[in-house]
């Protein structure tokens, strides 16, 4: 046997003996480094298999996640981004992009950054949009039902039974579910709107708009409140005296 074929038998010997003793010890491996790694979808997962983070393109972006299980989300299917998954396996918020220009050659673009209420939908959205030749940034912060007194896939199923009532018993649905503190409600809207002012809006516990601070393009500032009906109750501008 040559000087060569014994160096290589004790070299495949030595890898083998290595590999063993790593599978018998529980050594772990040193982590793989890459300088650059192209891929469709990144899950990361817990030791026990929990799936808790999803960054993928558009083709490969999952559904939506309750307590472990996937539900299709086909308004998903044109944008790529990130998915949040706590730890029951409930999705908990994520980030989600796209960007095109359309037939019409006007950007449809946007993105947007969210947090959830536990077992609920968001209660944080960092948003850009871009649409029709306008463009808006906005943060928005809403009030969420509590996700154990109702959770967002029982609301929405409850949702579905209302709309196919007849309105009266509809509008009475929808008011009882309103009470009961099961719905939504915006509470906070920081940005700039369609028309390009800047404008803060303040809402109380039932989403019903209370107050308006805007600043116009040309530099205006005016306070804007309303009363419970959502009617404009007062104004304070630079004219008023």
């Amino acid at each position: 046997m040559s000087k060569t074929t014994t160096f290589l038998s004790g070299a495949a010997a030595s890898a083998t003996a290595i590999i063993a003793i790593t599978l018998l010890t529980g050594a772990k491996a040193p982590p793989a480094k890459f300088e650059e790694i192209d891929v469709g979808r990144i899950n990361v997962r817990e030791p026990d298999g929990t799936l808790r983070m999803v960054i993928s393109n558009k083709a490969q972006y999952p559904g939506d996640f309750q307590q472990g299980k996937e539900g299709a989300r086909p308004d998903r299917a044109d944008k790529a981004g990130m998915l949040f998954i706590n730890d029951e396996g409930t999705e908990n918020g994520g980030f989600i992009q796209k960007g095109v220009v359309g037939p019409d050659g006007k950007v449809n673009a946007g993105l947007s950054l969210t947090f959830d209420r536990f077992r609920q939908d968001q209660v944080i959205q960092l948003l850009h949009a871009e649409q029709g030749g306008t463009a808006t940034s906005t943060l928005v912060i809403n009030d969420e039902a509590d996700g154990l007194q109702m959770d967002v896939k029982q609301r929405s199923e409850r949702m579905a039974e209302i709309r196919k009532m007849e309105p009266e018993a509809r509008k009475a649905a929808i008011q009882e579910m309103r009470d009961k503190g099961l719905l939504a409600a915006n509470r906070v809207r920081l940005g700039t709107t369609a028309g390009k002012s800047s404008a803060l809006m303040l809402s109380d516990a039932k989403g019903q708009p209370r107050m308006l601070l805007m600043v116009t393009p040309e530099g205006k500032p005016s306070i804007q409140m309303f009363d419970d009906k959502g009617q404009p109750a007062k104004t304070i501008d630079l004219e008023s005296k």
